[in-house]
């Protein structure tokens, strides 16, 4: 018996100490765990703790603003109430949306956007739901805050642009990052930031951004933000500041009024530009609102085509503004000097074809000096019949034309200068000499942007300065310059003699009693203006309508009138500014183009810095590689 209770006395001592020595194995490890957690792994998670109770927010930049030459405001930034949504905070969208349209009505089609967006996005990235709120709209959703999770209400910048459609093709307008145009950067993926999507705005786009800013703020269990815990503002955009002057601008789009075409004024001696006016237009603020289908569809759809900047992508044959070139082709050739003469009685006959002047009983013996003033087209036929279509091309794309420009605004066109291989390669056929005798005054297959014109006219003044147009002076960060540089400019290789002999003729196109454009002369001291009428036509003047003497533009539908062109510089005597006047089925140039080309002349010279000699920076250069 003692032995059977001895026997049960030690089992049950073996099976307390196994029990013990488990209990203290698992409290050990318990131990250690804690440690672990505590001590060791103490770093990361509070981390993580953190990470629950702390959300870091991307900041948007504010846009850098837009200026011209003087400092006037073109582009600037307004206060942009903005109610977003935030996925990872909202247990259910669909009724989070469903409160806040009873706040703020939603349409269809926004539900549709904030839900493609919510999938797309990361659960953390906020998304827009509406923004330009008023303060009612503000005050009602933080008022009924606590029955919208994930729902937040932020003040961002809204882009205005305070001078309305009087530059918008030079600066374009902005609008919301498209899946096509994400890099990675994480800014555009914030809700409401917006890229410049046309002109200067999406050329300097990148230093326009700015910088993001950061902000730590305490959030709740609900995503509900407590506290800001602390931030870091972001860069503010540069400033750009632009050559163009606003008031000329305004001038230019009030000569051209309901009129369509452009009006283009550059500094012969460094290329930038003091007027891009292109007629019809458009307001950019409205881009930024966001337009209705029916706003977008009345823009695109409009035959005078208001949201293309004629100045750099309207490409017109030249007409006789081309006229100096195809001179100078002949001048440097040998084949003609000031006094080669033709006689002219109002047409040429080539093979079984007729080319008629524009002055039906002809001009008689015509030299060069009187060729361009009175624009006799017989004296070109017959000097482009010497020369031929490749010489001409040659010395045209010396002046600019045939090219795209270097340019601060996307969208250039480069226009269209001919040659024998041209045609061959691309039409499959030989060139013609007629064809030779229809370029020669700016027609047939020659088409000339308003800006390449200008170009042209400005390398004409200059005495053969390869100036390249440019609209971006500067580029400024903290009150700084960048970009500025005085590289000579090249030289297009045109004899300096030949130069001087066609700018006295285009003198007396203006100044000359029988000048083609004496009526829109300048007749204040020191502004006398030169220059070169131009109307071209847009259709074929078939046998029968030139026997029965219907000619006149007043006779026709507007798509089917010739267009006005002029080109000019001044002062005669130091010149100092160039312009090209292109007005779409406006008829004759020395009646429509010469006297728009007048007074914006005019008030370009009045508006002149005093003292700034010839070639002085006034508007602004660049550097050679033409970056700024």
């Amino acid at each position: 018996m003692l032995n059977r209770d001895g026997d049960r006395q030690r089992m049950f001592s073996r099976r307390a100490a196994i029990l013990a020595g488990g209990k203290f194995a698992l409290l050990s490890t318990l131990v250690g765990r804690m440690y672990y957690l505590q001590v060791v792994e103490s770093d990361r998670f509070q981390m993580l703790a953190d990470e629950n109770r702390i959300n870091l927010r991307l900041l948007a930049p504010s846009r850098g603003q837009i200026v011209d030459r003087f400092g006037v405001p073109l582009a600037v930034n307004q206060q942009n109430y903005q109610v977003l949504v935030k996925s990872e905070n909202t247990p259910d969208i669909n009724e989070t949306l469903n409160r806040l349209g009873l706040l703020i009505p939603l349409s269809a089609d926004e539900r549709t956007r904030i839900l493609q967006e919510v999938r797309r996005k990361r659960k953390f990235v906020p998304v827009l739901v509406r923004e330009f709120l008023d303060w009612e709209d503000v005050a009602r959703i933080e008022v009924n805050a606590p029955d919208l999770p994930g729902v937040i209400i932020d003040v961002g910048d809204r882009r205005f642009y305070p001078q309305g459609d009087v530059a918008s093709h030079i600066l374009g307008y902005v609008g919301a990052a498209a899946a096509k145009h994400q890099t990675g950067d994480p800014l555009l993926e914030l809700p409401g930031f917006r890229i410049g999507r046309s002109g200067v705005e999406r050329t300097f786009d990148l230093a326009l951004r700015g910088r993001a800013g950061s902000s730590q703020l305490e959030v709740n269990a609900l995503g509900r933000v407590i506290r800001e815990l602390g931030r870091r503002e972001g860069q503010t955009g540069q400033t750009l500041v632009l050559t163009f002057d606003t008031a000329l601008q305004q001038s230019a789009m009030k000569a051209l009024g309901d009129q369509t075409g452009s009006v283009v004024v550059l500094d012969v001696h460094t290329g930038a530009t003091m007027v891009q006016a292109s007629t019809p237009t458009f307001d950019p603020n409205n881009f930024t609102n966001g337009l209705s289908e029916t706003e977008w569809r009345a823009l695109a759809d409009d035959e005078r085509a208001p949201l293309r900047n004629k100045a750099i992508a309207g490409e017109y044959a030249p007409g006789s503004t081309f006229k100096m070139i195809v001179a100078l082709a002949a001048l440097e050739a040998g084949l003609i000097n000031s006094e080669t003469s033709f006689f002219c009685s109002g047409s040429l006959t080539l093979g079984d074809g007729k080319f008629h002047c524009w002055k039906r009983q002809g001009h008689g013996h015509t030299n060069m000096n009187k060729g361009i003033a009175e624009s006799c087209d017989v004296y070109f036929y017959e000097i482009s019949r010497r020369v031929g279509i490749d010489r001409i091309a040659d010395m045209a794309k010396r002046f600019g034309l045939g090219q795209e420009l270097d340019l601060d605004i996307p969208g250039s066109r480069p226009g269209l200068i001919p040659t024998k291989a041209w045609k061959s390669a691309i039409i499959g056929q030989r060139w013609a000499q007629g064809e030779t005798l229809v370029s020669a005054i700016g027609q047939g297959f020659v088409l000339a942007t308003p800006l390449q014109l200008a170009t042209m006219t400005a390398r004409l003044a200059n005495g053969g300065k390869a100036v390249t147009p440019f609209i971006a002076r500067d580029v400024m960060a903290s009150d700084s310059l960048s970009g500025r540089s005085d590289a000579p400019v090249p030289d297009i290789g045109v004899n300096s003699t030949h130069l001087n002999l066609v700018l006295k003729a285009m003198g007396r196109v203006t100044n000359s009693r029988r000048g083609t454009a004496y009526r829109a002369r300048i007749m204040v001291p020191g502004m006398a203006m030169a220059g070169k009428t131009g109307t071209s036509q847009v259709r074929r003047i078939t046998r029968a309508e030139r026997a029965a003497g219907i000619l006149r533009n007043d006779q026709l539908p507007w798509k089917r009138r010739d267009h006005a062109l002029f080109v000019g510089f001044a002062p005669v005597e130091a010149p100092r500014y160039a312009v090209s006047v292109v007005v779409e089925h406006g008829g004759g140039g020395s009646s429509v183009a010469a006297p728009i080309a007048r007074d914006i002349m005019v008030e370009t010279l009045k508006r002149d810095p005093a003292g700034q000699a010839p070639g002085a920076d006034v508007a602004g250069s660049r550097s050679a590689d033409g970056k700024v």
